[in-house]
């Protein structure tokens, strides 16, 4: 058998790859290669072949020998042709062969009906005709650089509308040369401690999302749990840990209790940092532009830039599909990430730099942040509105910001409620599936419910769902 590559792209057409016998007769040869085409899949219907004089000079035949295979195959009904819209493989010509059936594609688990998980935002408020606009004006503009091998800290484009940004909207003290791009939180972990940057033992919050202990426990870290209550975590306790190096938190909001880190203990961790050379603290600011009863808290780095890693993303604010994410560093800590990050990149896609910076820049992230925060806020009053009326004895707290909230339960009813909530197909977590495993500290009965999961049709269903699940007044 002679293989012949068929190249017609430039000329209206699809690259078709087919096997023509060396001798015998070459319609007869040319119509059963493009049977076989379309049988397997090859050829899918719908899709415009090659021309007749593109096809014969790619394969060498006469013209005629290509149109008369063509027609016999518009008899036969495996091809169709119309004036203007050229030959195109028909729509029904792609049944499986007889005595064979298409294999199954691998099962896809079916989601809750209603979807309470948290960590998720609004995926149909994706701002696409603004994201849209951002990435054509980006990539008009782009120099030609932009399209060779991108450099491991980030386009400098995306790294200087960062350091405005951060600056401005949450208080990072930065400039351009201290951001590298990653592609999300844990991304920016495993370049931390995977790549042995940090070393550790870690302190942690004794609440804490369990993928993130996961990523620090693949790396051979230690991990430390505080102990949280309402000011947050108590970082007076670092210094009875001389062991722990650096401290993970979520300064803004409390991931997933709720509620800021008290300015004290703020205080306390940097004080703490500054104790001892080498010592650190990594600020994990999820979603720190969603505060709704007064202005946002601002980042812990700018209390001392030197001192504190801080960790962000786009997962929260536009959509954990995009992953895109950013570090900013401490100087001294720079070459050591890019060294194990490489100095092209590999992770994340310089268009979509480009376009978040011009998304950035333009004022677009801002009118989407401000338009979320009154959409997250009606959904956040809603879900409170709906417990005070139909359960007034269910405790609800993190609700000053975010998207999610702590229902507080009844002890020993956190277990019941898990079971209802998936009998009744409500997708949520209990508190205690958030709590460190060496955590020493009481536990207590809850429900994590992300308000920000349903589209705006399924939220009132959603929230009638969880009233049922709840357990009854003492």
């Amino acid at each position: 058998m002679a293989d012949s590559w068929v190249n017609s792209a430039e000329r209206t057409g699809a690259d078709l790859h087919l096997e023509l016998p060396a001798e015998g007769p070459r319609r007869a040869a040319l119509a059963e290669a493009l049977r076989a085409a379309v049988r397997d899949g090859r050829l899918p219907p719908g899709v415009r072949l090659p021309p007749y004089r593109s096809l014969a000079a790619d394969l060498g035949l006469a013209r005629n020998t290509v149109a008369d295979a063509y027609a016999e195959l518009v008899a036969e009904g495996w091809l169709t042709a119309r004036q203007g819209s050229g030959t195109r493989v028909a729509e029904r010509a792609a049944a499986p062969a007889p005595g064979r059936r298409p294999k199954p594609g691998p099962a896809v688990p079916a989601g809750p009906l209603h979807a309470l998980q948290q960590g998720q935002p609004d995926a149909g408020s994706f701002p696409r005709t603004a994201w849209l606009a951002a990435t054509r004006k980006a990539l008009l503009a782009a120099p030609n650089d932009a399209f060779g091998p991108g450099h491991g800290q980030g386009r400098p484009e995306l790294r200087a509308a960062l350091a405005e940004y951060l600056g401005r909207a949450r208080g990072v003290r930065t400039d351009p040369s201290r951001i590298v791009v990653c592609a999300g939180f844990g991304h920016g972990m495993r370049l931390l401690y995977e790549g042995r940057v940090l070393r550790g033992p870690l302190g942690v919050e004794e609440y804490g999302l369990p993928y993130h202990l996961d990523v620090l426990h693949a790396a051979k870290v230690t991990t430390v749990p505080l102990p949280i209550d309402e000011r947050g975590a108590r970082t007076d306790d670092l210094r009875e840990l001389p062991a722990v190096r650096e401290v993970l938190l979520t300064p803004a909001h409390q991931f997933p209790t709720g509620g800021p880190l008290h300015p004290d203990r703020r205080s306390a961790a940097v004080d703490w940092a500054r104790g001892a050379p080498g010592r650190l603290v990594l600020e994990d600011d999820y979603d720190g532009e969603f505060r709704y009863d007064r202005q946002p808290v601002g980042a812990l780095q700018g209390l001392d830039p030197d001192r504190v890693v801080y960790l962000g993303s786009v997962s929260k604010s536009l959509s954990p599909g995009l992953r895109l994410g950013w570090m900013v560093l401490p100087e001294e800590l720079v070459e050591p990430v890019l060294a194990v990050k490489g100095r092209r990149e590999l992770w994340v896609s310089v268009p979509d730099q480009l376009s978040l910076a011009e998304f950035i820049t333009g004022g677009g992230y801002d009118r989407h942040l401000r338009k979320m925060r009154q959409r997250y806020r009606a959904r956040r009053d809603q879900l409170t509105a709906v417990l005070a009326e139909h359960a007034p004895h269910i405790g609800i707290t993190g609700v000053a910001a975010g998207l999610h909230a702590v229902l507080r339960l009844p002890p020993g009813t956190e277990r019941s409620a898990l079971k209802a909530a998936a009998w009744h197909g409500v997708g949520l977590d209990g508190l205690s599936f958030f709590r460190h495993p060496a955590a020493t500290a009481p536990s207590a009965d809850g429900l994590v419910i992300g308000y920000a999961t349903p589209p705006d049709s399924a939220y009132p269903a959603a929230l009638s769902a969880l009233t049922r699940i709840l357990p009854p007044p003492p």
